[in-house]
Protein backbone atom coordinates (compact mmCIF):
# COMPACT_ATOMS: atom_id res chain seq x y z
CA UNK A 1 0.00 0.00 0.00
CA UNK A 2 2.99 2.26 0.62
CA UNK A 3 4.33 1.22 -2.46
CA UNK A 4 1.37 2.22 -4.62
CA UNK A 5 0.97 5.31 -2.18
CA UNK A 6 -2.59 4.03 -1.46
CA UNK A 7 -4.34 5.21 2.01
CA UNK A 8 -7.01 2.51 2.02
CA UNK A 9 -7.85 -1.07 0.56
CA UNK A 10 -11.50 -1.98 -0.01
CA UNK A 11 -10.97 -5.69 0.23
CA UNK A 12 -14.37 -7.38 -1.42
CA UNK A 13 -15.04 -11.08 -0.97
CA UNK A 14 -18.12 -13.53 -1.66
CA UNK A 15 -18.87 -17.17 -0.49
CA UNK A 16 -16.26 -19.16 -2.31
CA UNK A 17 -14.48 -16.20 -3.15
CA UNK A 18 -13.43 -15.33 0.47
CA UNK A 19 -9.86 -15.32 0.28
CA UNK A 20 -8.38 -11.72 0.85
CA UNK A 21 -11.29 -10.74 3.37
CA UNK A 22 -9.97 -14.00 5.54
CA UNK A 23 -6.76 -13.62 5.01
CA UNK A 24 -6.35 -10.45 6.93
CA UNK A 25 -9.87 -10.93 9.42
CA UNK A 26 -10.14 -14.49 10.02
CA UNK A 27 -13.62 -14.09 8.51
CA UNK A 28 -14.52 -16.97 5.84
CA UNK A 29 -17.45 -14.95 4.59
CA UNK A 30 -21.05 -16.77 4.92
CA UNK A 31 -22.59 -14.50 1.58
CA UNK A 32 -20.50 -11.30 1.09
CA UNK A 33 -18.68 -8.98 2.68
CA UNK A 34 -16.36 -6.11 2.57
CA UNK A 35 -13.40 -4.92 4.47
CA UNK A 36 -11.81 -1.22 4.79
CA UNK A 37 -8.08 -1.32 5.51
CA UNK A 38 -6.59 1.34 6.07
CA UNK A 39 -2.72 1.89 6.22
CA UNK A 40 -3.33 3.68 10.04
CA UNK A 41 -6.33 2.95 11.81
CA UNK A 42 -8.42 0.28 12.43
CA UNK A 43 -10.67 -1.70 9.82
CA UNK A 44 -13.89 -1.87 9.35
CA UNK A 45 -15.86 -5.47 8.22
CA UNK A 46 -18.93 -4.66 6.51
CA UNK A 47 -21.11 -8.18 6.46
CA UNK A 48 -24.13 -8.55 3.66
CA UNK A 49 -26.56 -10.34 5.94
CA UNK A 50 -27.54 -8.75 9.19
CA UNK A 51 -28.61 -12.12 10.70
CA UNK A 52 -24.48 -13.11 10.04
CA UNK A 53 -22.78 -9.95 11.95
CA UNK A 54 -23.21 -11.57 15.64
CA UNK A 55 -21.07 -14.80 13.83
CA UNK A 56 -18.70 -12.50 11.90
CA UNK A 57 -17.94 -10.71 14.96
CA UNK A 58 -16.94 -13.80 16.94
CA UNK A 59 -14.61 -15.03 13.82
CA UNK A 60 -13.19 -11.80 13.22
CA UNK A 61 -9.75 -10.86 14.74
CA UNK A 62 -11.16 -6.86 14.00
CA UNK A 63 -13.58 -5.60 16.37
CA UNK A 64 -15.49 -3.39 14.14
CA UNK A 65 -17.86 -5.74 12.25
CA UNK A 66 -21.07 -3.77 10.83
CA UNK A 67 -23.96 -4.60 8.65
CA UNK A 68 -23.18 -3.77 5.12
CA UNK A 69 -26.94 -3.05 3.63
CA UNK A 70 -27.59 -3.61 -0.19
CA UNK A 71 -25.49 -0.89 -1.51
CA UNK A 72 -21.71 -2.03 -1.16
CA UNK A 73 -19.61 0.99 -2.29
CA UNK A 74 -22.30 3.08 -0.30
CA UNK A 75 -21.14 1.74 2.91
CA UNK A 76 -17.35 1.77 2.24
CA UNK A 77 -17.40 5.32 1.19
CA UNK A 78 -19.35 6.05 4.68
CA UNK A 79 -16.85 4.40 6.46
CA UNK A 80 -14.33 6.19 4.70
CA UNK A 81 -15.60 9.36 5.37
CA UNK A 82 -16.39 8.65 8.99
CA UNK A 83 -13.06 7.57 9.99
CA UNK A 84 -11.21 10.29 7.83
CA UNK A 85 -9.57 8.57 4.98
CA UNK A 86 -12.23 10.19 2.41
CA UNK A 87 -9.20 12.26 0.69
CA UNK A 88 -6.90 9.22 0.70
CA UNK A 89 -6.07 7.21 -2.32
CA UNK A 90 -7.95 4.17 -2.41
CA UNK A 91 -7.06 0.26 -3.35
CA UNK A 92 -8.61 -2.26 -4.39
CA UNK A 93 -8.80 -5.91 -3.80
CA UNK A 94 -11.23 -9.80 -4.38
CA UNK A 95 -13.40 -9.88 -6.66
CA UNK A 96 -15.18 -6.86 -7.60
CA UNK A 97 -17.80 -6.27 -10.65
CA UNK A 98 -17.78 -3.86 -13.01
CA UNK A 99 -20.93 -1.88 -12.29
CA UNK A 100 -19.06 -2.06 -8.35
CA UNK A 101 -16.12 -0.54 -9.46
CA UNK A 102 -17.57 1.69 -11.77
CA UNK A 103 -19.67 3.37 -9.03
CA UNK A 104 -16.29 3.22 -6.98
CA UNK A 105 -14.04 4.85 -9.14
CA UNK A 106 -17.34 7.83 -9.95
CA UNK A 107 -17.58 8.44 -6.12
CA UNK A 108 -14.07 8.92 -5.87
CA UNK A 109 -13.40 10.94 -9.32
CA UNK A 110 -10.87 8.78 -9.91
CA UNK A 111 -10.11 4.83 -10.67
CA UNK A 112 -8.61 2.99 -7.58
CA UNK A 113 -5.53 1.32 -7.74
CA UNK A 114 -5.67 -2.71 -8.25
CA UNK A 115 -3.99 -4.09 -5.92
CA UNK A 116 -4.71 -7.53 -6.39
CA UNK A 117 -1.82 -8.69 -8.27
CA UNK A 118 0.46 -7.78 -5.25
CA UNK A 119 -2.21 -8.96 -3.12
CA UNK A 120 -1.27 -12.66 -4.42
CA UNK A 121 1.90 -12.29 -4.93
CA UNK A 122 2.74 -11.57 -1.17
CA UNK A 123 0.51 -15.02 -0.07
CA UNK A 124 2.81 -17.24 -2.50
CA UNK A 125 5.13 -17.55 0.56
CA UNK A 126 3.06 -18.88 3.61
CA UNK A 127 3.80 -17.97 7.05
CA UNK A 128 4.54 -20.72 10.11
CA UNK A 129 1.12 -19.88 11.31
CA UNK A 130 -0.55 -20.94 7.75
CA UNK A 131 1.88 -23.78 7.57
CA UNK A 132 -0.02 -24.98 10.55
CA UNK A 133 -3.66 -24.25 9.80
CA UNK A 134 -2.24 -26.28 6.27
CA UNK A 135 -1.11 -29.35 7.76
CA UNK A 136 -4.29 -29.28 9.62
CA UNK A 137 -6.51 -29.21 6.58
CA UNK A 138 -4.49 -32.00 5.20
CA UNK A 139 -4.76 -34.49 7.84
CA UNK A 140 -8.50 -34.19 7.50
CA UNK A 141 -7.72 -34.82 3.74
CA UNK A 142 -6.10 -38.06 4.24
CA UNK A 143 -8.87 -39.01 6.73
CA UNK A 144 -11.18 -39.08 4.36
CA UNK A 145 -9.60 -40.65 1.65
CA UNK A 146 -8.65 -43.57 3.98
CA UNK A 147 -12.19 -43.54 4.98
CA UNK A 148 -13.34 -43.78 1.07
CA UNK A 149 -10.83 -46.81 0.55
CA UNK A 150 -11.91 -48.63 3.80
CA UNK A 151 -15.55 -48.14 3.31
CA UNK A 152 -16.30 -48.29 -0.83
CA UNK A 153 -17.39 -51.40 -2.41
CA UNK A 154 -19.91 -52.66 -5.15
CA UNK A 155 -22.99 -51.29 -5.29
CA UNK A 156 -22.48 -47.93 -3.89
CA UNK A 157 -23.22 -44.46 -5.89
CA UNK A 158 -20.67 -41.85 -6.19
CA UNK A 159 -23.17 -39.61 -4.51
CA UNK A 160 -22.45 -42.26 -1.38
CA UNK A 161 -19.02 -42.06 -1.61
CA UNK A 162 -19.12 -38.07 -1.38
CA UNK A 163 -21.14 -38.74 1.75
CA UNK A 164 -18.28 -41.15 3.18
CA UNK A 165 -15.87 -38.41 2.37
CA UNK A 166 -17.77 -36.21 4.23
CA UNK A 167 -18.68 -37.62 6.80
CA UNK A 168 -14.72 -38.55 7.66
CA UNK A 169 -14.06 -34.84 8.91
CA UNK A 170 -17.40 -32.97 9.63
CA UNK A 171 -17.86 -34.06 13.14
CA UNK A 172 -13.64 -33.22 13.57
CA UNK A 173 -14.67 -29.12 12.58
CA UNK A 174 -13.45 -29.48 9.12
CA UNK A 175 -15.32 -28.71 5.95
CA UNK A 176 -15.04 -28.86 2.16
CA UNK A 177 -12.84 -27.60 0.07
CA UNK A 178 -13.45 -29.57 -2.98
CA UNK A 179 -13.94 -33.31 -2.99
CA UNK A 180 -13.99 -34.71 -7.16
CA UNK A 181 -14.04 -37.81 -7.76
CA UNK A 182 -15.65 -40.49 -10.43
CA UNK A 183 -15.42 -44.52 -11.34
CA UNK A 184 -15.47 -46.46 -13.96
CA UNK A 185 -14.71 -49.54 -15.60
CA UNK A 186 -10.66 -50.77 -15.91
CA UNK A 187 -11.67 -53.42 -19.11
CA UNK A 188 -14.02 -50.54 -20.45
CA UNK A 189 -12.98 -47.08 -18.81
CA UNK A 190 -14.67 -43.60 -20.15
CA UNK A 191 -13.25 -41.60 -17.30
CA UNK A 192 -9.54 -39.79 -17.24
CA UNK A 193 -10.13 -36.84 -14.45
CA UNK A 194 -12.27 -36.68 -11.61
CA UNK A 195 -16.00 -35.61 -11.25
CA UNK A 196 -16.60 -32.31 -9.82
CA UNK A 197 -20.10 -33.49 -10.07
CA UNK A 198 -21.07 -36.39 -8.51
CA UNK A 199 -23.33 -39.56 -10.31
CA UNK A 200 -25.53 -41.95 -9.39
CA UNK A 201 -23.32 -44.35 -10.80
CA UNK A 202 -23.01 -47.17 -9.03
CA UNK A 203 -19.55 -48.79 -8.12
CA UNK A 204 -19.07 -52.76 -9.65
CA UNK A 205 -15.99 -54.62 -9.04
CA UNK A 206 -13.07 -54.34 -11.43
CA UNK A 207 -14.07 -50.27 -10.99
CA UNK A 208 -11.70 -47.53 -10.45
CA UNK A 209 -12.07 -44.77 -8.66
CA UNK A 210 -10.34 -41.54 -9.40
CA UNK A 211 -9.87 -38.99 -6.20
CA UNK A 212 -9.27 -35.27 -5.68
CA UNK A 213 -10.06 -34.33 -1.83
CA UNK A 214 -9.36 -31.28 -0.32
CA UNK A 215 -10.83 -30.79 3.59
CA UNK A 216 -10.31 -27.42 5.13
CA UNK A 217 -9.50 -26.48 8.52
CA UNK A 218 -10.23 -22.64 9.69
CA UNK A 219 -10.04 -22.27 5.48
CA UNK A 220 -7.02 -23.77 4.80
CA UNK A 221 -6.91 -27.00 3.36
CA UNK A 222 -4.63 -29.96 2.30
CA UNK A 223 -4.97 -31.55 -1.52
CA UNK A 224 -4.42 -35.23 -1.86
CA UNK A 225 -5.18 -37.29 -5.48
CA UNK A 226 -5.25 -40.95 -5.48
CA UNK A 227 -6.51 -43.83 -7.38
CA UNK A 228 -8.02 -46.90 -5.77
CA UNK A 229 -9.53 -49.78 -7.35
CA UNK A 230 -12.88 -51.83 -6.23
CA UNK A 231 -13.04 -55.42 -5.71
CA UNK A 232 -9.69 -56.44 -8.44
CA UNK A 233 -6.48 -55.98 -8.83
CA UNK A 234 -4.67 -52.96 -11.06
CA UNK A 235 -5.12 -54.36 -14.96
CA UNK A 236 -1.63 -54.08 -17.15
CA UNK A 237 -2.99 -50.36 -18.39
CA UNK A 238 -3.70 -48.84 -15.43
CA UNK A 239 -0.81 -50.35 -13.57
CA UNK A 240 1.62 -48.94 -16.62
CA UNK A 241 0.04 -45.41 -16.47
CA UNK A 242 0.51 -45.33 -12.53
CA UNK A 243 3.82 -46.30 -12.45
CA UNK A 244 4.34 -43.47 -14.84
CA UNK A 245 2.87 -40.80 -12.72
CA UNK A 246 4.39 -42.18 -9.69
CA UNK A 247 8.06 -42.10 -11.51
CA UNK A 248 7.06 -38.03 -12.55
CA UNK A 249 5.91 -37.20 -9.74
CA UNK A 250 8.97 -38.55 -7.64
CA UNK A 251 11.47 -37.08 -10.41
CA UNK A 252 9.73 -33.39 -9.91
CA UNK A 253 9.96 -33.48 -6.60
CA UNK A 254 12.97 -33.95 -6.22
CA UNK A 255 14.29 -31.27 -8.50
CA UNK A 256 11.77 -28.83 -6.94
CA UNK A 257 14.02 -26.51 -4.40
CA UNK A 258 14.37 -22.45 -3.97
CA UNK A 259 16.09 -20.97 -7.52
CA UNK A 260 14.75 -24.13 -9.36
CA UNK A 261 13.68 -22.58 -12.68
CA UNK A 262 9.84 -23.95 -13.72
CA UNK A 263 11.75 -25.02 -16.87
CA UNK A 264 13.34 -27.97 -15.31
CA UNK A 265 9.72 -29.50 -14.32
CA UNK A 266 8.92 -28.88 -17.72
CA UNK A 267 11.72 -31.11 -19.06
CA UNK A 268 10.96 -33.94 -16.46
CA UNK A 269 6.93 -33.51 -17.77
CA UNK A 270 8.50 -34.48 -21.21
CA UNK A 271 8.50 -38.16 -20.37
CA UNK A 272 5.26 -38.61 -19.79
CA UNK A 273 4.53 -37.63 -23.70
CA UNK A 274 7.62 -39.29 -24.70
CA UNK A 275 5.60 -42.83 -23.14
CA UNK A 276 2.81 -41.92 -25.37
CA UNK A 277 0.75 -40.16 -22.56
CA UNK A 278 -0.69 -36.52 -21.84
CA UNK A 279 -2.54 -34.97 -18.93
CA UNK A 280 -5.59 -33.20 -18.76
CA UNK A 281 -5.06 -31.48 -15.16
CA UNK A 282 -2.01 -29.33 -14.06
CA UNK A 283 1.05 -30.58 -13.30
CA UNK A 284 2.12 -28.16 -10.54
CA UNK A 285 -0.05 -25.71 -9.05
CA UNK A 286 0.76 -23.21 -6.18
CA UNK A 287 -1.96 -23.74 -3.33
CA UNK A 288 -3.89 -22.59 -0.80
CA UNK A 289 -6.19 -19.37 -0.18
CA UNK A 290 -7.09 -18.59 -3.58
CA UNK A 291 -3.72 -18.81 -5.02
CA UNK A 292 -3.54 -21.12 -7.75
CA UNK A 293 -0.79 -19.27 -10.20
CA UNK A 294 2.03 -19.91 -11.11
CA UNK A 295 1.03 -23.22 -12.37
CA UNK A 296 2.46 -25.55 -15.10
CA UNK A 297 1.17 -28.05 -17.61
CA UNK A 298 2.97 -29.80 -20.37
CA UNK A 299 4.65 -28.02 -22.81
CA UNK A 300 2.50 -29.87 -25.48
CA UNK A 301 -0.57 -29.22 -23.34
CA UNK A 302 0.28 -25.42 -22.53
CA UNK A 303 -2.45 -22.80 -24.07
CA UNK A 304 -0.80 -19.42 -24.21
CA UNK A 305 2.29 -18.38 -23.30
CA UNK A 306 2.03 -20.50 -19.65
CA UNK A 307 4.33 -19.55 -16.65
CA UNK A 308 7.89 -18.67 -15.70
CA UNK A 309 9.17 -18.70 -12.55
CA UNK A 310 11.09 -19.98 -10.23
CA UNK A 311 10.63 -22.18 -6.78
CA UNK A 312 10.92 -20.08 -3.45
CA UNK A 313 11.41 -21.60 0.49
CA UNK A 314 7.38 -21.71 2.04
CA UNK A 315 5.63 -21.37 -1.11
CA UNK A 316 3.25 -24.32 -0.76
CA UNK A 317 2.49 -25.99 -3.93
CA UNK A 318 0.26 -29.33 -5.24
CA UNK A 319 2.39 -31.60 -7.40
CA UNK A 320 -0.09 -34.07 -9.69
CA UNK A 321 0.77 -36.21 -12.53
CA UNK A 322 -2.64 -36.39 -14.18
CA UNK A 323 -1.37 -39.26 -16.81
CA UNK A 324 -4.42 -40.17 -19.37
CA UNK A 325 -4.51 -41.90 -22.44
CA UNK A 326 -4.56 -39.67 -25.64
CA UNK A 327 -8.19 -40.80 -25.89
CA UNK A 328 -9.01 -39.61 -23.12
CA UNK A 329 -10.70 -42.30 -22.25
CA UNK A 330 -8.25 -43.69 -18.92
CA UNK A 331 -6.37 -41.82 -16.31
CA UNK A 332 -4.64 -41.93 -13.16
CA UNK A 333 -4.28 -39.77 -10.03
CA UNK A 334 -1.26 -38.95 -7.96
CA UNK A 335 -0.44 -36.18 -5.77
CA UNK A 336 0.47 -34.30 -2.63
CA UNK A 337 0.25 -30.74 -1.40
CA UNK A 338 4.15 -29.92 -0.63
CA UNK A 339 6.08 -27.71 1.11
CA UNK A 340 9.05 -26.11 -0.25
CA UNK A 341 11.88 -26.12 2.17
CA UNK A 342 15.31 -24.78 1.92
CA UNK A 343 16.57 -28.26 0.60
CA UNK A 344 13.31 -29.83 -1.16
CA UNK A 345 10.14 -30.16 -0.85
CA UNK A 346 8.01 -31.97 1.98
CA UNK A 347 4.77 -33.69 1.90
CA UNK A 348 2.03 -32.71 4.08
CA UNK A 349 -0.09 -35.86 3.68
CA UNK A 350 0.72 -39.70 4.86
CA UNK A 351 -1.19 -41.86 2.63
CA UNK A 352 0.71 -43.91 0.19
CA UNK A 353 0.94 -43.13 -2.97
CA UNK A 354 0.54 -46.37 -4.45
CA UNK A 355 -3.12 -47.81 -5.95
CA UNK A 356 -5.30 -48.35 -3.56
CA UNK A 357 -7.15 -51.58 -3.15
CA UNK A 358 -10.75 -50.89 -0.91
CA UNK A 359 -12.09 -52.68 1.54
Amino acid sequence: MRAAEVGVLLVFGSRGAAHEVQYLSGYPVSGEALLVFPLDGDPTLLVHYENHVPDARRLSVFEDVRPRGEDAVGAALAVLNEKGHAREAVGVAGPLSFRRYAALADALGVAPVDLQSQFARLRLVKSAEEMKMIAAGAALSDAALLALRREARPGLSEHDLVAIVEAAYLSAGGTTHIHYLGATSMKEPDLCVPRQFATGRRLRDGDVILTELSAASGGYYGQVLRTLIVGAEPTPEYSRAHELATAVYKEVCAAIRPGVSSETILDIAEKIHAAGFTIYDDLVHCAVGGVYAPFLRTRPTTRGAGHSFTFEEDMVIVVQPNVVTTDERMGVQVGDMLRVTANGVQSFHAVPREILLCG
